[in-house]
């Protein structure tokens, strides 16, 4: 279908409005020639001639009388149309948000982030899915926030950095081992629980303790920090978890938090989502409201590119 000149709908309203080719060629602020000339193309495209002399000015016909109505909320329309999207009132925005994450960072920015949707914008709802064998394009249509460490994304999907994530060793608060120095030779000769969600035996610790003519003993893998942290309050192992998850923990449970003797370097963390969100209103202030939680407060560097 081909469409009209869409240019010739502004000249017919006013030319409607001000029932003549001067009044119209004004409000326009084009020559009244000029407007004369597109007179005589919408008389063609309408097959009606609009204006006609009546006495020493122009009357409209019946069809540019019906027409009036029409052009004017098409108009209205397209204007509406074509302006940049309004300021949302986030109090009144009704949305289901899926983010993806893993249990530590939702240990972590959980409670601020439902905090804040309770406050701010009650007629959203958060739904959290667990990290598993996820693919970036599930950005496209099924999650509207990944959060944690990024893979390598493909180029519709934004990114923005989170502070990075440092770990800590917890033991239970009445360990032998829960006050004093923590020598590296200590820490290595502890048996240690790890979180993975793979099972993995081996990690950059043992990588640094191999440097140093060290090895460890792991008493056991878990997939959860939390999980982790229970397990160090019933035995004498060392739990190594990010440091954020150690502190909340340690506010409910007796555990000491202790410096792991190595330098380890941080995880990076960050945030991604598909284009198809990156200007809309409600998803922008989510994404602001988990990078106030995360202590990235402050806009998106552009919210533009991935990482």
């Amino acid at each position: 279908m081909q469409l009209p000149d869409m240019n010739l709908l502004p000249a017919l309203d006013a030319l409607l409005r001000e029932g003549s080719v001067t009044g119209a060629a004004a409000r326009m602020n084009v020559s009244a020639s000029a407007m004369s000339r597109t007179l005589g193309r919408l008389r063609r495209v309408l097959d009606d001639p609009l204006l006609v002399p009546a006495g020493r000015g122009l009357a409209l016909t019946p069809r540019a009388r019906e027409l009036g109505p029409q052009v004017e909320a098409a108009l209205a329309g397209a204007l509406a149309a074509l302006r940049p999207a309004p300021e949302v009132d986030i109090a009144t925005v009704e949305r289901r948000f899926t983010l993806r994450t893993n249990e530590a960072t939702t240990v972590v920015l959980g409670p601020p982030l439902t905090a804040r949707v309770a406050r701010e914008a009650p007629g959203i709802q958060l739904r959290i899915l667990p990290e598993g064998d996820e693919d970036p394009a599930d950005l496209r249509d099924r999650v509207d926030l990944d959060i944690g460490q990024l893979p390598e994304l493909p180029h519709d999907v934004r990114s923005r950095p989170l502070p990075p994530q440092g770990h800590v060793a917890v033991c239970r608060a009445d360990a032998p081992h829960a006050a004093g120095p923590l020598t590296v030779e200590r820490f290595a000769a502890l048996p240690h629980i790890t979180v993975t969600r793979r099972g993995l035996f081996h990690s950059v610790v043992d990588e640094r303790l191999a440097e140093l003519g060290l090895a460890r003993r792991i008493l056991a893998t878990v997939p959860s920090p939390v999980t982790a942290c229970f397990l160090a309050l019933r035995s004498d192992a060392l739990a190594l978890v990010a440091a954020s998850v150690a502190a909340h923990v340690a506010e409910v449970a007796p555990l000491a938090v202790r410096e792991i003797p190595l330098s380890l370097p941080p995880v990076a963390l960050g945030m991604a989502w598909h284009v198809r969100v990156d200007t809309d209103p409600a998803h922008r202030w989510l994404r602001e409201a988990v990078a106030d939680a995360a202590g990235a407060g402050g806009a998106e560097a552009g919210g533009t590119g991935h990482s």
